[in-house]
C-alpha cells in the first residue's frame, strides 16, 4: 500500500470492496465467477486487483488484448486467463508462450488457433463467442451455423473449454431483449459441442440464476457500480477520488467564473478553487452539473472544468479551508451519480481516470 497522506489528489482503492463484491457476485449467480481485469482493472490497477481477486478464490480472469493478458500471466501464476479480442496468426506464438486462452470470434479465428494447433503438432484450449444480438464480436448466425456443421473439422486441434456470449441490455430488467438473447445462447449451445457457458456479466448477475450458465464475468459490480440503475446498488464502494482546495475566494454577486465565464454568481460567493481537471479525467461535461463534497455535503462545480483546476461554490460550507478534501467519486458522489452529470456510463469515468495522480491501495475496511 502507497502511502499518499500529503498529496493533493489522489484515488483510493479499496481492495477488499473488490473481494466482497466479488464474492457476492458469486453467491447470487451460484455458480463460478472470473475476474474481468481488463482495461488496467478499469483504471484502478490490475496487480493489485487480481491479487485481491485472487484471494478471494478467483481462479479465471478476462482481459481484452494480448499485452493485458501477457502482464497478468505474471500476477496470476496458474489462473486462467481468457483474451476476448481472439487471435491473430501472428499473435499466435505469444499467445501460446504466455499460456493465454483466446476467446474466438469469428470462422477466421477458429481458423488461425487450430492452424497454430496443427503447426505445434498439439492440441489447444479455445474459448467461443456466440453473437446472440450484441451485433459486436462473436460468431453472427451464418458463421455458427456453418460451425455446427462443420464442428469437428473446423475444431480440429482444439479443446473448447467455454462457450459465451454477451448481453446488450442487462442493466435493464425489463428488456426484452434480455430473454430472447438467453434464448438464442441456449439454441447455440445445443448445436455446439458440450463445454462450460457464460453469458452474464454484472447486469446478468442480478438478472437471476436462469442466466448465470457456469460462470459469470462480473466487470463494474466488482468495482463498485450500480449494473442496474434505478435500483439499490447492492454492492460496496471501491473507489474514491478525491483532490484538494487550493484557494478561496470571496466574489461579489455577478462574478463571471472559469474560462469563458459560462457561470455567473447570483449573491455574494465563496468559490473554492480544487486540484483536479480534465487531464486527470474529469469530464468536462460536469462543468455546472456536478459536484464535489466536503464532509459529507455536496458544493456545486461552477464555470467550465479547466485542464488541472475545477471550481466548486462552496459558500453554504464554511468548513472549507485550504487544503481541504473534496471527494468528486465515492461514499457521498457515487459513480452513478458522477456519469449522470457527465453525461457518460460509470465504465467511462472510471477508465478516463488519468495517470497523473497516485492510486492508493488499501486492504482493510
Amino acid at each position: 500500500m502507497s502511502s499518499a497522506g500529503s498529496d493533493i489528489t489522489c484515488l483510493t482503492v479499496r481492495l477488499h470492496a473488490v473481494a466482497e463484491n466479488y464474492r457476492l457476485c458469486a453467491r447470487l449467480a451460484g455458480t463460478a465467477a472470473a475476474g474481468v481485469v481488463k482495461a488496467d482493472a478499469y483504471g484502478l490497477g490490475m496487480a493489485p486487483v487480481a491479487r485481491a481477486l485472487a484471494e478471494a478464490g478467483c481462479e479465471t480472469y478476462f482481459v481484452a488484448r494480448l499485452e493485458e493478458g501477457m502482464r497478468l500471466r505474471v500476477i496470476a501464476g496458474k489462473s486462467r486467463i481468457f483474451v476476448l479480442d481472439g487471435v491473430r496468426s501472428e499473435i499466435a506464438d505469444a499467445m501460446i508462450a504466455h499460456r493465454l486462452t483466446p476467446v474466438l470470434n469469428s470462422l477466421d479465428d477458429i481458423a488461425a488457433w487450430s492452424a497454430a494447433a496443427a503447426a505445434r503438432a498439439s492440441r489447444l484450449d479455445a474459448a467461443i463467442h456466440i453473437d446472440t444480438g450484441m451485433n459486436r464480436l462473436g460468431l453472427p448466425p451464418d458463421e455458427l451455423s456453418v460451425l455446427a456443421a462443420e464442428a469437428r473439422n473446423r475444431l480440429e486441434g482444439l479443446d473448447v473449454v467455454l462457450i459465451m456470449s454477451h448481453l446488450a441490455c442487462a442493466e435493464d430488467r425489463g428488456a426484452r431483449k434480455n430473454a430472447e438473447q438467453l434464448a438464442r445462447f441456449r439454441a447455440g449451445l445445443a448445436v455446439l459441442p458440450p463445454a462450460r457457458a457464460s453469458l452474464a456479466a454484472s447486469g446478468g448477475v442480478l438478472l437471476g440464476r436462469d442466466y448465470a450458465f457456469d460462470m459469470v464475468r462480473p466487470g463494474i459490480a466488482v468495482y463498485g457500480g450500480n449494473p442496474h440503475s434505478g435500483l439499490a446498488n447492492p454492492f460496496q464502494t471501491v473507489a474514491r477520488l478525491t483532490a484538494r482546495v487550493l484557494q478561496l475566494r470571496r466574489v461579489d454577486k455577478g462574478e463571471g467564473v472559469g474560462y469563458g465565464a459560462t457561470f455567473h454568481t447570483e449573491r455574494p460567493s465563496t468559490l473554492a478553487t480544487v486540484s483536479l481537471g480534465y487531464a486527470d479525467g474529469l469530464m468536462r461535461a460536469i462543468g455546472n452539473r456536478g459536484a464535489g463534497a466536503i464532509g459529507g455535503r455536496r458544493a456545486p462545480v461552477v464555470g467550465r472544468v479547466s485542464m488541472d483546476l475545477v471550481i466548486l461554490d462552496v459558500t453554504d460550507i464554511p468548513s472549507a479551508r485550504v487544503g481541504t478534501e473534496v471527494e468528486f467519486v465515492g461514499d457521498t458522489i457515487t459513480l452513478e451519480e458522477a456519469a449522470g452529470a457527465a453525461l457518460t456510463s460509470s465504465y467511462e469515468i472510471l477508465t478516463r481516470l488519468g495517470s497523473r495522480f497516485p492510486r492508493r491501495h488499501v486492504s482493510a475496511a
